[in-house]
C-alpha cells in the first residue's frame, strides 16, 4: 500500500471509530469491528476503546502509528450507526476507497435528526405512560406519568441547547418528576406518587448503561466495563438526588400527602402499552422508520420471553430469557437484512432492563431502609447480568453478521 494510501486508510478508520463509538457501540463490538476493517484494508491494527476514549494503533509493535481520540459520548442514534455500518461494509468490500467513505461518515455524521424535536418530545410522554402501565399504574397514575415525562422532555430538550443544564439534567429531571407527581397527588385526585415519579424519568435511568457494563465485563473489557459501571453508579446517585430533594420541597409546599394505591387496569392495556412503548422508543433512538415492525416484533418477542422466564426461573433470572430470544432474533435480522441487530435489540432490551430496581434500591436507602436498599440492588445486579449473558449466549444461537468475517 503506498504511503498516501496508508494516510486515508488510517484517517478512514480512526473516523469510523470516532463515529461509531460516539452513538452507542460498546467496546467488544467497536474494536472488533476496527480491527476487521483494519484488515480488510490490509492493515495491522491493535484497539482499545474506553467510554470517553479511543486508542489505535497501526503497524508491527516495533513500528507503530498510535492515536489517542477523546469522545464524548452521545445518545445512541440508531440511524446513524445505520449509516456507518454501511459504510464500513462498503469499503471493507471494496466498492468504495476510504477517502469516499470518510465523505460519507461526516455526511451521516452532520445529517440532522430524522424526527422532529417536538415528536422526540412527546415520545418521553408517551414511554412515560407506558411504563407506568407496566408498573402497575392506573389511569390517574399513567395520565400523571405522561404529563411529567412531557416536561421532562421539555427540559431534554432545553438541555441540549444549554450546556450548564446539561451537566445536572439527570439531577434537575428527577428533582422536576418528584415534585410534578406530588403536585399531581395532591390536586389530581388520590394516585401513587411513586409510579410517576419514577415512570416520568424512565428514560433517563441507566438500566442500559449497566447492562453494557456487564456485557463489557463479562467479554474481559475490565477497563471501559468498569469505568461505564461507575458512570451509571454516578448517574443513579444523581437521580436519587433529585428525588429526594424534590420529595422533601414537595412535603414542605404541600403537607403530608395521602397515600392511594393504583386501580387495577385490564390486562389488555398492558399490551396496548406493549405496543406503544417500542414505538416511542424508536423514535427517542432515531430509529430508521423502515424498522417499524421489526422493533415492535422484538419488543413483543423480549417482552414474552422475560414473562415465561419469570414463570420459569423467577423475577431476576427470567430476563434471560427475554435477552435470549431477542438477541438471537436481532442477529437473525443483521444477517438477513444486512442491517445492524442494534436497530431492533437496543429498543427492546429498554423493556428488560433493571432501572426501576436500582431507582428502588437509592429510593430505599435515601428513606434509611438499609436492608431493603441493598436487597434491591442486589437484585438490579443480578437481572443485569442475567441480561448480559441472555445476550452472550443468543450470539451462540446465531452468532452476530460479520462474525463469519473475523
Amino acid at each position: 500500500m503506498s504511503e498516501p494510501a496508508a494516510e486515508g486508510a488510517v484517517a478512514f478508520v480512526l473516523k469510523l471509530g470516532r463515529g461509531l463509538h460516539a452513538h452507542g457501540y460498546p467496546a467488544h463490538r467497536l474494536e472488533a469491528a476496527l480491527v476487521r476493517v483494519s484488515s480488510q484494508l490490509g492493515m495491522r491494527g491493535q484497539f482499545f476503546s474506553m467510554p470517553t476514549g479511543l486508542f489505535a494503533a497501526f503497524g508491527r509493535e516495533d513500528d507503530q502509528r498510535t492515536f489517542q481520540i477523546r469522545v464524548d459520548p452521545g445518545a445512541m442514534d440508531l440511524r446513524t450507526l445505520v449509516a456507518l455500518e454501511a459504510v464500513a461494509n462498503d469499503v471493507a468490500e471494496g466498492r468504495i476507497g476510504p477517502a469516499e467513505g470518510s465523505l460519507r461518515i461526516d455526511a451521516a455524521m452532520a445529517s440532522p435528526p430524522p424526527y422532529p424535536a417536538w415528536l422526540s418530545t412527546l415520545c418521553f410522554a408517551v414511554s412515560s405512560a407506558a411504563a407506568a402501565r407496566f408498573f402497575g399504574g392506573g389511569l390517574r397514575e399513567i395520565a400523571a406519568s405522561a404529563g411529567v415525562g412531557l416536561v421532562v422532555g421539555l427540559l431534554a430538550l432545553l438541555a441540549r441547547r444549554w450546556a450548564p443544564l446539561g451537566r445536572v439534567f439527570e439531577a434537575v429531571a428527577a428533582l422536576t418528576s418528584a415534585l410534578l407527581a406530588s403536585l399531581a397527588a395532591r390536586y389530581g385526585g388520590p394516585l401513587s406518587i411513586y409510579i410517576p415519579t419514577l415512570a416520568g424519568i424512565i428514560v433517563l435511568v441507566p438500566g442500559f448503561t449497566l447492562t453494557v457494563a456487564m456485557t463489557e465485563l463479562a467479554t474481559r473489557n475490565l477497563v471501559s466495563g468498569t469505568a461505564r459501571l461507575a458512570g451509571a453508579a454516578g448517574t443513579f446517585l444523581a437521580i436519587g438526588f433529585g428525588v429526594a430533594l424534590g420529595t422533601r420541597i414537595g412535603e414542605a409546599m404541600l403537607g403530608g400527602l395521602p397515600v392511594a394505591r393504583p386501580v387495577a387496569l385490564p390486562l389488555w392495556t398492558e399490551w396496548v402499552a406493549l405496543l406503544v412503548a417500542p414505538l416511542a422508543l424508536m423514535v427517542l433512538l432515531r430509529a430508521p422508520l423502515r424498522d417499524l415492525l421489526w422493533v415492535e416484533l422484538a419488543g413483543i418477542l423480549a417482552f414474552s420471553g422475560a414473562r415465561l422466564g419469570t414463570l420459569l426461573l423467577g423475577a431476576e433470572l427470567g430476563t434471560f430469557l427475554g435477552a435470549f430470544a431477542v438477541a438471537a432474533a436481532s442477529n437473525a435480522y443483521a444477517r438477513a437484512l444486512d442491517r445492524p441487530s442494534a436497530v431492533p435489540l437496543v429498543p427492546a432490551l429498554l423493556l428488560l432492563v433493571p432501572g426501576a430496581l436500582g431507582f428502588r434500591s437509592l429510593s430505599s436507602l435515601i428513606d434509611r431502609e438499609t436492608v431493603s436498599g441493598i436487597e434491591a440492588a442486589f437484585r438490579m445486579t443480578l437481572v443485569a447480568i442475567s441480561l448480559a449473558m441472555g445476550l452472550l449466549s443468543g450470539q451462540l444461537v446465531i452468532p452476530p453478521r460479520g462474525a463469519d468475517r473475523d
